[in-house]
């Protein structure tokens, strides 16, 4: 069905903040939950994890980086406009309980579908650690948003330009396990080097790591298989049987090198939308 942008906010350099008047969306959603979106008849589909809802406003908000042309010509879109298709949610809810200590792990736009797993986790009586991370200062996003759901919050730039230097993983390992500080369950959710760099720094600990994958995907329904990963020597659909794993068992280097699959076609599709918008 039809959306209509209520408002919207740019949160750092190529990531906006969308929200939706999307009221049975908004009612219904969970932490961890997607919608697919689709802005015009000839668009593609594009999953995007919900990063808050309303359900009193009836609203959503879904947080995205522009990498393509789909997410160029939505970031184009004012208040007011409508887009052609918005459908949710969708996937498996995040499992949450009181784990006692949980560590939420996020960077870049990957801190957006964090977000209200992490309010979902303090919500349930958990002691929570969140860590953020950017490549730089002037792209983190959310760090008050986190830092109001969270008992602790560790900011990391990879650049070192905004607290800790270094990587979410690193920060995780030097910060806490290292000095032996407990924690019982790990959620991370970035890009996939840095979700495989936090997995590799749990499994030394036997730390339950969950990740969230967002793959290619078409139809998201679980009939055409392009979101199809291995989890455990298992095949599994990300659009159903996710988008969350166990992220000690995700074959990461599958899912990268289907990931760059359409890497050309889609650079050929953005650099054609670019000269086109730029009269070149």
């Amino acid at each position: 069905m039809p959306a209509k942008i209520i408002s919207k906010d740019m949160l750092s350099e190529n990531v906006f903040s969308l929200v939706f008047d999307a009221k049975q969306i908004a009612l219904k959603r969970k932490p961890g939950q997607f919608v697919v979106i689709r802005i015009h008849e000839q668009g593609e589909r594009i999953p995007l994890t919900i990063a808050d809802a309303d359900a009193i406003k009836g609203t959503i908000t879904l947080i995205f980086q522009v990498v393509g042309k789909s997410t160029a010509l939505l970031a184009e879109m004012l208040p007011g406009q409508e887009i052609l298709d918005l459908v949710g949610p969708l996937g498996k809810p995040t499992h949450i309980e009181n784990f006692g200590t949980v560590a939420c792990i996020g960077g870049g736009v990957g801190i957006a579908p964090v977000f209200p797993i992490t309010q979902g986790m303090k919500a349930a009586g958990n002691h929570v650690i969140s860590i953020i991370g950017s490549r730089t200062k002037d792209l983190l996003i959310l760090e008050d948003e986190m830092k109001a759901v969270s008992d602790e919050l560790i900011v990391s730039t990879d650049d070192g330009s905004y607290g800790y230097h270094g990587f979410v993983s690193q920060a995780l390992e030097n910060n806490y396990l290292l000095l032996g500080k407990h924690i019982d369950t790990v959620v991370t959710i970035g890009p996939v080097s840095m979700m495989r760099a936090v997995c590799d720094v749990t499994r030394k600990y036997n730390i339950p790591t969950v990740v969230s994958l967002n793959s290619i995907m078409v139809d998201a329904t679980g009939m055409c298989g392009a979101c199809r990963v291995s989890v455990g020597g298992k095949t599994k659909f990300v659009c159903v049987d996710g988008p969350e794993f166990d992220g000690h068992l995700v074959d990461f280097k599958e899912l990268i090198d289907r990931q760059h699959i359409y890497l050309d076609q889609e650079k050929e599709s953005y650099d054609h939308f670019c000269s086109c918008r730029s009269g070149r």
